[in-house]
């Protein structure tokens, strides 16, 4: 399954945290495509994903303040 989570506008870390609360109720093997526009996401959420042994399957600039991330739940 796979779910997006429209953060744009968010201020962080509320683009971070909402992240968080959706992959929490997520089944293994789903994956959380995220798309923000705070540039402190271009490392906390990568970061947090990988701390918390989620795989990036992919994460692109979409334009000059706007990104995309996807995050497939361990």
């Amino acid at each position: 399954m796979q779910k997006t989570l429209e953060v744009k506008g968010m201020v962080c870390p509320f683009p971070l945290i909402e992240a968080q609360n959706a992959i929490e109720e997520m089944n293994s093997g789903d994956v959380l495509v995220v798309e923000f526009d705070c540039t402190q996401g271009t490392e906390s959420i990568p970061t947090w994903a990988a701390e918390a042994g989620h795989t990036v399957t992919n994460f692109e600039q979409l334009d000059e303040a706007s990104w995309t991330i996807s995050i497939q739940k361990k």
